[in-house]
């Protein structure tokens, strides 16, 4: 797919330096607790241990209720995401590997994707901080550097993009605001993960109004934006296909707008500082190589539950947008992995061929509906072929995906 200007130079040169990656990261540790089973239910989340030694942990999670589930280890803070793996269906398995540094976490498993989720857990790892070093260690530096830059480049260039997005929202120029929405958001999109990690500040830009009533937050954000600038019509329905759009809602009014843009424009900058500071840089070291194949990860499961089913952009059906960036932040941080994972023998090779394979055919799908640059159909514009062929793509590409850290870690 396309990239704009500046993405498309930051891509190229750090696709240009991950070459030279060859090296491997720390090595798993032998004690048994390093694997873990969890088993995710409607009403509870069962960790097989509740301890392990610093190092690379992997856990199994198997999802045995209704509903689609996902499973995270947070920090001490109960809000930071060290890890979390998404969109495990009913009857489904799916592993999570994670570098964890000694210290006090959670794990939670969250049925249904909305809310506090179940079965919130203390867990502890004891043992030495999990140090760079070896032989590979400064091609690993330099991965976990690249994407730093890249990070950084994103939100550096969000910064301004949302200026501008507000300023035409709150002077009234609904016309200009709707066409720089969907850019402005694509920046986000790419490296979404980090914000994730960041307790509420991802709700606070990113919320979907449902997700916002479901946790009880107030709903702020692009979305927000959103609903004012393609209003529904009167008889419009939300997402669960039954409510009336305009119940207990109404258009903002000018102060209002005033209100949520600057709110935005905020959240926005709280971003910035973030990726800009030593917690950031000190956050990604401790992650090294896992923290980036886990976020590649993460990136395409935002694809699968929500830009896939339209419901991202319920208003402006510009998901295909916020899907193709997903996609790109997705395949940007795969490929600073990719030659430690092919350094791994015949497997890893392999293993990033098919991957390769998967997200050159996923690009080629979406380039029959537009580009970044030029311009995505709207979602409804798409029939029930288009979708499937897209869900198998994202399903063919998610697979192999899954296993990239583990590999990355052997």
């Amino acid at each position: 797919m396309t990239l704009t200007a500046r993405t498309l130079g930051a891509a190229a040169a750090l696709a240009a330096a991950a070459i030279a990656l060859t090296g491997c990261v720390a090595k798993a540790t032998a004690d048994p607790a390093a694997s873990f089973t969890v088993k995710s239910t409607a009403d509870a989340c069962t960790v097989s241990a509740d301890t392990a030694k610093s190092g690379t942990l992997t856990f199994d999670i198997s999802n045995s209720g209704d509903q689609v589930t996902e499973f995270y280890l947070l920090a001490s803070d109960g809000l930071r995401i060290v890890g979390e793996v998404e969109n495990i269906a009913p009857s489904a398995s799916r592993t999570m590997t994670v570098v964890a540094q000694p210290g006090d976490y959670f794990t939670v498993c969250k049925p249904g994707m909305v809310g506090d989720g179940v079965g919130k857990s203390a867990f502890t790892v004891s043992g030495e901080k999990v140090a760079i070093d070896g032989p590979d260690a400064e091609q690993k530096q330099k991965a976990v550097d690249l994407y730093a830059a890249f990070v950084k480049d994103q939100v550096g260039q969000l910064v301004p993009a949302v200026q501008e997005l507000v300023n035409a929202y709150q002077s009234g120029d609904d016309e200009k605001a709707r066409e720089l929405f969907p850019s402005t958001r694509a920046y986000y999109e790419r490296i979404e993960p980090v914000a994730e990690a960041l307790g509420d500040l991802d709700p606070r830009i990113d919320f979907r109004e449902v997700d916002a009533v479901a946790d009880g937050l107030d709903w702020t954000g692009f979305h927000r934006l959103e609903k004012d600038l393609w209003q529904p019509a009167q008889d419009a329905l939300n997402s669960d296909g039954e409510t009336s759009a305009w119940k207990d809602w109404a258009p903002s009014t000018p102060e209002q707008r005033g209100e949520f843009g600057d709110l935005l424009i905020a959240d926005v900058q709280e971003l910035y500082d973030y990726v800009h500071s030593k917690d950031f840089t000190t956050a990604l070291n401790d992650q090294g190589i896992a923290g980036i194949s886990n976020g590649a990860v993460a990136l395409l499961d935002e694809v699968a539950t929500g830009k896939i089913s339209g419901e991202e952009d319920w208003w402006s059906h510009t998901d295909l947008y916020d899907f193709a960036a997903n996609v790109e932040g997705s395949k940007m941080a795969f490929s600073l992995v990719s030659d430690l994972v092919a350094s791994k023998g015949a497997d890893g090779k392999a293993l990033v061929e098919e991957i390769s394979t998967g997200y050159a055919d996923l690009e080629k799908a979406l380039a029959a509906q537009g580009s970044l640059d030029a311009g995505f159909v709207p979602f409804t514009q798409l029939n029930d072929a288009d979708k499937r062929e897209l869900i198998d793509l994202i399903n063919a590409l998610a697979e192999p995906l899954s296993k990239l850290t583990s590999t990355a870690l052997a």
